[in-house]
């Protein structure tokens, strides 16, 4: 009898321990619009071909661990990198198959992760471990007009959206630092855009934050050895 009430009253505990950390859960919702630089125009368009990302990153000492890294692919395709933004738990590893009847040579030499894949031919595969955090530009050696974006996160809270609208789901009431990251922002109204957020059980809002984009992208960049590329 004394272990029934025992196994009772663990299992009722448990159940409580369960409803009050389900109770506990937060979910975040912001919205991210654009302002063209040096002007006041809104251009809420461009965040349609500018994915944002959005993540937290725990201010509390309880800090949970980062999401298992996975494994991922961006497919060379059309010269293209597809998708162009992909956003990853740090220490996942991305796959870099190679669907184009043509040589490719993918390689990084910025921020994030650096790497040189080699060249490698048409259904072929290679692979990089994203083992930092950062945000890591990809290009091809062989041709300029390829571009790619990883983006690794050592925080479990983050999303993405291509329309600006963003939801975190089940995080922790706490406090953060939110961050947000779109390729088009200026470096300087990305880091305004941080902030402290204290979040409490149930839905919070967070409004609006705008970024200021550059008027015109500019995708010029070296090759691996920081030289031109060759005129095809």
């Amino acid at each position: 009898m004394k272990r029934l009430v025992f196994a009772a009253v663990v299992f009722a505990f448990g159940v409580a321990a369960a409803i009050e950390v389900h109770a506990q859960q937060a979910q975040v919702t912001l919205q991210v619009g654009f302002t063209q630089q040096n002007t006041k125009t809104q251009a809420p368009a461009i965040s349609a071909v500018s994915p944002v990302v959005a993540w937290l990153i725990p201010l509390d000492r309880s800090v949970p661990p980062a999401l298992a890294a996975q494994t991922y692919r961006m497919v060379q395709s059309n010269k293209q990198f597809l998708p162009h933004i992909l956003v990853v738990p740090i220490g996942s590893t991305i796959d870099f198959p190679n669907e184009d009847p043509f040589f490719h040579n993918v390689f990084s030499l910025f921020n994030g992760k650096r790497f040189d894949l080699g060249l490698y031919q048409t259904h072929g595969s290679r692979t990089a471990r994203f083992d930092r955090e950062g945000v890591s530009y990809i290009f091809c050696n062989i041709h300029p007009e390829m571009g790619g974006i990883i983006v690794s996160l050592g925080s479990p809270y983050f999303t993405s959206s291509a329309t600006g609208k963003l939801t975190l789901q089940d995080v922790p009431a706490g406090n953060y630092i939110l961050h947000v990251w779109s390729e088009r922002a200026t470096l300087e109204s990305l880091r305004g855009a941080e902030r402290r957020i204290s979040l409490k059980e149930g839905t919070n809002d967070l409004g609006e934050i705008r970024l200021e984009t550059v008027r015109e992208q500019n995708h010029d960049h070296k090759n691996m050895f920081g030289e031109d590329y060759a005129h095809h």
